[in-house]
């Protein structure tokens, strides 16, 4: 009987401890959502890319602008140099020591992620998908090659459908925070 109570205590303790840490990263993701939201939505307004894509990415790629290159380098999408001619940041990530676009604030980060997609052809088919059509943005980046996980549509999905971000995608920005 001791050891089925010493059991019972550590197992809520263990999930007492894990609910504590699952709302501190929804805690994160809101204060994030709520501090970048508008900015999303007045990059789909001038650019045509759904801010719940924007949002999630910002969110998935920075760590909810924790990450060391969202820190250091205000880089809130993870993009990599290629032909940058401003402040860099290194950071290893595929490889080591890789060099990734740095930023003076968020916002331009968020409009360099915005440029960076409607100038790219790489990215041009993206834009037959409609700003309510997050699905297929998510899995049009994945397979256009944003990133390497093979799982990086289904986490943007999750992102947007666990947050309610498609609310963006409407100009939505209350309610986050």
């Amino acid at each position: 009987m001791m050891l089925f109570r010493r059991y019972l205590t550590i197992c809520l303790f263990a999930l007492n401890a894990m609910f504590v840490a699952a709302q501190q990263r929804n805690s994160n993701y809101n204060d994030y959502i709520a501090r970048f939201g508008r900015v999303a939505v007045d990059q789909m307004n001038r650019y045509g890319i759904p801010a719940s894509i924007t949002m999630a990415q910002g969110l998935l790629e920075s760590g909810a602008g924790r990450s060391e290159l969202a820190t250091k380098g205000n880089n809130h999408f993870g993009i990599k140099c290629h032909s940058w001619t401003g402040r860099t940041i290194y950071h290893d990530d595929d490889e080591t020591g890789e060099c990734f676009r740095a930023y003076n604030n968020a916002q331009e980060s968020y409009e360099d992620h915005s440029r960076f997609l409607v100038n790219s052809s790489r990215y041009r088919r993206l834009f037959q998908y409609g700003r309510k059509d997050y699905k297929s943005w998510a899995h049009g980046l994945k397979e256009c090659g944003y990133a390497t996980d093979p799982q990086y549509a289904y986490r943007l999905i999750s992102l947007i459908e666990r947050y309610d971000l498609h609310r963006l995608d409407d100009g939505v920005v209350a309610g986050y925070g």
